[in-house]
């Protein structure tokens, strides 16, 4: 496994470099004696936000990935009104937590400050239809919204983490042509889309989204963190391998795809997969072969399992998986989406598979590094939602506060918190 070529996670050792005080701490633990798993995120980030830049130590493996929150009374306060498992440990207790870990496949990392969050969305999409804003919701996260204006205007760079709601950036409107070209929303949103790339001085959506792709990677590339889930993983990457190039069939953009396209892709601006094949049928609920959902395009390819495993990390020397990890179960019940996860002969090798179908190989949550930043795709659309359909109704999150999916989501919420010492490349 290869660590971060641009940063390493500061690392709070046992061996006397502790945060030290004589007061008592507020130990939240991660494992199944915790009542709500998710909320405990949002517990952390409050934490780090206060005005009182109250820190927090999160305990890698140690009991599910627990945290260690300073002024413990005072954050009591506060677990105790969020529903949230903790108790007061004292200096004692704290140095013994710190010999177990300094003695374990564990590790303490200092939590430094809590992350400005933007969730990318459009401006007519409900929270309820995307997993991370209903986790982001329900912890009591702050985020704000942006959309592809913002983007292009150039305003990522004022956020420390960007998740991308399941958007298609080919500009195939999702490739529901097929089942809903003659509903009202559809129409609407090619309407839209439209006007908004002629709007800003693009020939087409494609174009238009192709754009915002490339900012997106920018965004990256200079240091920022990126997670997204469903089509929004393999899209992007589509997006800019095939950026200038015309891969939409003329029964949805009205033009005809370029003779030889499969053969003019680039590679070497995507950040994730690489050699795929495009699928340009229009009536194909798919983008490509990097996807292994169930459908007749993949029948016999699509993995059997119904759950995935996450792979266990070296705590004290591959922290960055680590953190991404933590859990209170290793295996985790799948569910499907537009993207639902990713044969590992398309993926990049430098990408670190997190989580896979053992046998299968089939990666589900994936990690990399793109320039100074990093990036993390997590396969599928709700995960306590199996078959997720279009117009379904939410997930009430108060009835899965220990999700195990979920908390793969909310790790990748507090990774940048995590403090840093930057390093020359």
């Amino acid at each position: 496994m290869q660590p971060s070529r641009t940063f390493t996670i500061l690392l709070i050792f046992s061996c006397g470099l502790c945060l030290g005080g004589t007061a008592e701490q507020l130990l939240v633990p991660m494992d199944e004696s915790q009542a709500n798993h998710l909320r405990a995120y949002g517990l952390a980030y409050w934490a780090l936000q206060s005005p009182r830049h109250i820190q927090v130590e999160w305990l890698l493996n140690y009991r599910g990935g627990s945290f260690l929150i300073r002024n413990g009374e005072l954050a009591q306060e506060r677990a105790v009104r969020m529903g949230i498992t903790s108790t007061l440990a004292s200096p004692a207790e704290v140095d013994q937590i710190h010999s177990t870990i300094a003695q374990e496949n564990m590790e303490v990392v200092l939590l430094e400050k809590a992350p400005k969050v933007a969730v990318y969305t459009p401006p007519d999409k409900e929270p309820w239809d995307d997993a991370v804003t209903l986790a982001l919701t329900y912890a009591e996260i702050p985020y704000e919204t942006l959309w592809d204006d913002e983007v292009l205007a150039g305003r990522l760079p004022e956020y420390d983490w960007l998740h991308l709601h399941h958007e298609d950036f080919t500009g195939q409107y999702g490739k529901f042509y097929r089942n809903f070209r003659t509903r009202p929303w559809y129409q609407t949103q090619v309407r839209l889309y439209n006007e908004a790339a002629q709007r800003s001085g693009f020939p087409s959506v494609a174009a238009y989204k192709a754009a915002v792709s490339a900012r997106i990677c920018e965004y990256i590339a200079e240091g920022g963190f990126l997670f997204a889930m469903c089509a929004a993983t393999d899209t992007l990457d589509i997006a800019r391998a095939a950026d200038g190039l015309d891969i939409i069939p003329p029964e949805i953009d009205g033009t005809p795809i370029q003779p030889g396209v499969q053969d003019k892709l680039v590679f070497s601006k995507t950040l994730a997969f690489r050699d795929f094949q495009l699928v340009t049928d229009p009536m194909a609920y798919e983008f490509s072969d990097i996807d292994t959902s169930p459908s007749p395009l993949t029948k016999g390819a699509y993995y059997k399992a119904s759950q995935f495993e996450l792979f266990e990390f070296s705590a004290k020397f591959d922290p960055v998986p680590t953190m991404l990890n933590q859990n209170h179960v290793h295996r985790i019940n799948d569910f499907l989406g537009q993207t639902t996860s990713f044969r590992r002969s398309k993926l990049k090798p430098q990408i670190i598979v997190l989580g896979e179908f053992p046998g299968q190989n089939v990666a589900k949550y994936i990690h990399g590094v793109f320039g100074q930043g990093t990036f993390t795709f997590l396969g599928g659309h709700d995960p306590e939602d199996r078959e997720h359909h279009v117009g379904e109704q939410p997930t009430d999150l108060a009835q899965f506060p220990n999700s195990p999916g979920y908390r793969l989501i909310l790790n990748n919420i507090l990774f940048p918190a995590a403090k840093r010492k930057e390093q020359k490349t």
